[in-house]
């Protein structure tokens, strides 16, 4: 068995994910991993980090020729190149590359980006996805982004969107489903810090921490 182990999660946009992930990975002493992948993707290719910023958990469409118009104009010395084009399953090749060195590596966690799928051979691996009731969504993000409620359903609805498309792309599973996971909490029953510890407690059971 390896002494390495993984968590994945997954979160709805509004539901205190990413605070609920860092904190979970400060408690339980391991790497925290979530837009840091795009510079280390970045750092690995050789490709600059506009192209991961814009294809970031979408599902595959063409990055260069049609949504930049001209051919490899960020790249750097030493670049992959994906013969004439660059398509957002090239990229997410290689972050799945980043994301499967890391885990070998070291204990993490990684926030979003089909790790769960990406890890799903890893022998230590949990996989939570973080939810959250409309009204907490809608309130935390009019909170934090100092938005509009009307603004702020919006933002989720395309999140959702967006998100749900990319993950059930790439993993032939659906995004948010209990079955694709080994535990799904709604963060807005609990609030943040007790999601962390409810969250810790199943990891250390699962992962015999």
């Amino acid at each position: 068995m390896k002494e390495n182990f993984v968590i994945n999660l997954g979160r709805q946009l509004g539901s205190g994910g990413k605070e609920i992930g860092e904190k979970l990975a400060k408690e339980l002493n391991i790497s925290f991993y979530d837009k840091e992948l795009i510079n280390l993707a970045s750092k690995e290719s050789g490709l600059c980090r506009e192209f991961f910023e814009q294809a970031d958990e979408k599902a595959s469409q063409t990055i260069l020729g049609g949504l930049f118009g001209s051919r490899f104009p960020f790249l750097t010395e030493g670049a992959y190149l994906y013969n004439s084009y660059l398509s957002n399953d090239s990229l997410f090749k290689i972050q799945s590359d980043v994301i499967k060195h890391l885990a070998e590596k070291e204990s993490c966690l990684f926030v979003g980006r089909c790790a769960d799928y990406i890890l799903r051979d890893h022998e230590r691996c949990f996989n939570v996805f973080i939810s959250a009731s409309p009204e907490a969504r809608i309130e935390r993000l009019v909170s934090t982004l100092n938005i509009t409620p009307d603004e702020a359903e919006i933002l989720i609805e395309k999140a959702d969107k967006k998100r749900s498309s990319y993950y059930n792309y790439y993993s032939y599973k659906i995004w948010g489903a209990a079955a694709t996971y080994h535990l799904c909490v709604d963060s807005s029953v609990l609030g943040i810090d007790g999601t962390v510890e409810l969250v810790k407690n199943f990891a250390i059971k699962k992962l015999g921490l």
